[in-house]
């Protein structure tokens, strides 16, 4: 294994292995969890008795680059060592690809992971990844870029932003709370205008979600209702209201009763249009910053991306 923790098994088998490894997800200050990352990975790998390659993210965008590559290489699976931002860039290369997505759950919520019933030791995820079933899942869309659990826009987006400036290490859902507890009396709502498949709907909303799984992360479950393989996905629309008001509906999200809240429209689409007089829309994608100038699209690709998950799956 070479400096840049950049390594390559040629066991016996036929199985073509590519893991990407955030080495920063999950590891706090640990200087040697990248290291620690690689060989347990090699170990697991070689076990199965597969060929397979393991590299280390760099930074931003590298996950999907790699992912590509994997791809393009001939890759049935591709492994993803990371949080809900690594899993995106990832899955985001696989979409419509016969190569299956595997999951080792290691950022501060892992939402899109909890919905799939993955384990969250290391050791038995890349077990499940590799001698797990494969189950294909719906893909959202805004405008091109892929999203997998949850897509958001307004106060959501605004706390994720945040919540990615701070450090590493100093995530979690403690902080994730703490963030939204105080932004919640200085954010400003927006005025959207929605067309929700063909139904024209306007709001001054504190946020627009369409959630195509069920929850964040860390048990902060948004549509409880939300299947990952329907053709559909879950929008809600949340009225604004007073700071106080905005923190007792937020309870509901502990409470896994969202859809019962007052001041939410659900509809369930599977195309949406979203329009704000603001000049630019602040949304996340699976938790990661975005922006756009006034307008964006939402749509669906139905089962457009395989994962490997727990026991017997369907695809």
């Amino acid at each position: 294994m070479s400096s840049s923790y950049y390594s390559t098994l040629t066991a016996r088998g036929s199985s073509n292995v590519v893991a990407i490894v955030n080495p920063l997800s999950g590891a706090g200050a640990n200087p040697d969890a990248a290291a620690a990352r690689v060989a347990l990975l090699d170990a697991r790998i070689e076990a199965a008795g597969m060929r397979g390659e393991v590299h280390v993210t760099k930074g931003g965008g590298h996950a999907r680059a790699l992912a590509t590559s994997a791809v393009a290489g001939g890759a049935t699976l591709v492994i993803a060592w990371g949080g809900d931002g690594t899993i995106n860039e990832v899955g985001n290369a696989l979409v419509g690809a016969d190569a299956a997505l595997g999951i080792v759950p290691a950022g501060s919520g892992n939402g899109f992971a909890r919905n799939l019933n993955l384990p969250s030791s290391p050791v038995a995820a890349i077990d499940v990844a590799l001698t797990g079933s494969d189950r294909c899942v719906d893909v959202g869309l805004v405008g091109e870029r892929a999203f997998f659990n949850i897509a958001g826009f307004g106060f959501d987006a605004a706390i994720a932003a945040l919540f990615n400036a701070r450090e590493q290490g100093r995530r979690g859902l403690w902080p994730y709370i703490r963030i939204g507890s105080s932004h919640a009396f200085s954010y400003r709502a927006s005025r959207y205008r929605l067309t929700l498949d063909d139904e024209p709907f306007e709001s001054s909303a504190l946020m627009v979600a369409f959630a195509n799984g069920a929850e964040y992360g860390n048990g902060l479950r948004l549509a409880p209702h939300a299947q990952l393989d329907d053709g559909r996905l879950e929008a809600a629309i949340v009225d604004d209201r007073p700071p106080l008001a905005r923190l007792w509906t937020a309870r509901h999200l502990a409470l896994g009763s969202a859809p019962r809240a007052r001041g939410v429209t659900w509809r369930s689409v599977q195309r949406a249009e979203i329009v704000t007089e603001n000049g630019m829309l602040q949304y996340h994608l699976d938790g990661e910053p975005c922006t756009a100038e006034g307008r964006v699209t939402v749509g669906l690709r139905a089962r457009a991306l395989r994962v490997r998950i727990p026991g017997r799956g369907h695809a």
